[in-house]
C-alpha cells in the first residue's frame, strides 16, 4: 500500500485505521483475514459483473481472481489518491500498479465503493477498473 500520493482523506482517524487494516489483508491476498472484515451477506461486485452475494461466495470468487493475478506473475501495489465519504460509506480512488515478473509495470485507475454496517462489517464493495491491459500481450 502506497500512501505517498494520498491527497484527500475524509475518513475519521478511527475509520482510517480500520481501512488500513482492511487494505493490508487485501494487499496480502489473505482471503481468510480479508473475510473477517465482511458481513455474512456481503455483496462484492466487479465492474458490470453480477455481484457475488454472501461471504462464502465472495471468498471463492475473490480467491479465483487473486489466484489468476498471482498465477500470471503480477505483484500488486495500491497507490491511494483520495478517500471520499464517511466511515460507513466511502469511495477510494487509487492507482493499482501491477508489477510483472519480467519487470514491466502496468498501472490501472480504480475506484472501490465500500459500505459498512453498524457493526463495522463490509456489506457491499463495488470495484471499478479496466483490467484488459493485464490480459493483453506484452509489447
Amino acid at each position: 500500500m502506497n500512501l505517498n500520493q494520498l491527497h484527500i482523506n475524509q475518513l475519521t482517524p478511527t475509520g482510517w485505521a480500520w481501512y488500513q487494516k482492511y487494505l493490508t489483508a487485501l494487499d496480502a491476498y489473505d482471503i481468510d483475514d480479508y473475510a473477517t472484515f465482511l458481513a455474512d451477506d456481503v455483496s462484492v461486485q466487479f465492474n458490470n459483473e453480477a455481484p457475488m452475494v454472501g461471504k462464502d461466495i465472495a471468498k471463492v470468487g475473490l480467491g479465483h481472481f487473486w489466484g489468476s493475478v498471482t498465477a500470471m506473475g503480477f505483484a500488486l501495489v495500491h497507490e491511494h489518491i483520495n478517500n471520499y465519504g464517511e466511515d460507513h460509506h466511502f469511495v477510494m480512488e487509487a492507482l493499482n500498479h501491477y508489477d510483472t515478473s519480467d519487470g514491466r509495470r502496468l498501472t490501472i485507475r480504480a475506484t472501490a465503493w465500500t459500505d459498512r454496517n453498524h457493526d463495522g462489517k463490509v456489506t457491499a464493495v463495488r470495484l471499478y477498473q479496466d483490467l484488459s491491459p493485464l490480459y493483453a500481450p506484452a509489447t
